[in-house]
């Protein structure tokens, strides 16, 4: 029959070769603070505290105004303004990136602010979570879209009622009759104005 002091040395051997570690919890608690996710996945964004730019198709105003935008790739170049069209203000966006929606934040954040724009109009219109804390992150105050487009069989809407009211953004699709939007905008009392000055 095991003496006392064999039980005594199994127990210790027992506790000091056989037993788990226990984790302390500041341990656990400093983990927890250093940002350990599961499975080491990396944050989509890092949050920089900056509030993200709105998107807006449309602009509170109480002008009578509206405002129109051109994509820079749906211009002809074929096409050169004739005498006969109208000079309205239209800010012309530059479009040139490849699709942004759904690509890593360091390759959203690398396109955009090489950019060096205040407003921006994402490719095709769309955009995600992740390019507009890329877009805060490089200093863009608002991220365009539009209501309207005037295209050359008319203008269609995206959204809300279908006819143009103030404060709307229309993008002038490639081969847009300038001349007949001219006379939708006296028809409704309206005029063009420069998107910049009301963003």
């Amino acid at each position: 029959m095991p003496s006392v002091s064999a039980w005594v040395l199994a127990a210790v051997l027992l506790l000091t070769g056989c037993a788990q570690p226990v984790v302390p919890i500041e341990r656990l608690g400093r983990k927890a603070a250093e940002g350990v996710r599961p499975h080491g996945r990396p944050l989509a964004a890092p949050p920089s505290g900056r509030a993200l730019p709105p998107v807006v198709d449309h602009v509170a105003t109480r002008d009578r105004v509206v405002f129109l935008t051109r994509d820079d790739a749906d211009r002809d170049p074929r096409r050169t303004a004739t005498p006969r069209e109208p000079r309205l203000p239209v800010r012309r966006f530059t479009t040139g990136l490849r699709p942004l929606a759904g690509r890593p934040y360091a390759t959203q954040r690398a396109a955009l602010c090489a950019r060096r724009t205040r407003l921006l109009r994402p490719p095709r219109g769309a955009y995600d979570s992740t390019t507009l804390r890329a877009a805060a992150d490089c200093g863009v105050a608002a991220v365009v879209l539009w209501r309207a487009t005037l295209a050359p069989a008319g203008l269609t809407y995206s959204r809300g009622p279908h006819h143009l009211r103030r404060g709307d953004i229309v993008r002038l699709a490639p081969g847009a009759p300038a001349a007949r939007l001219l006379g939708v905008l006296r028809e409704r009392n309206l005029t063009a104005a420069r998107l910049e000055d009301y963003l």
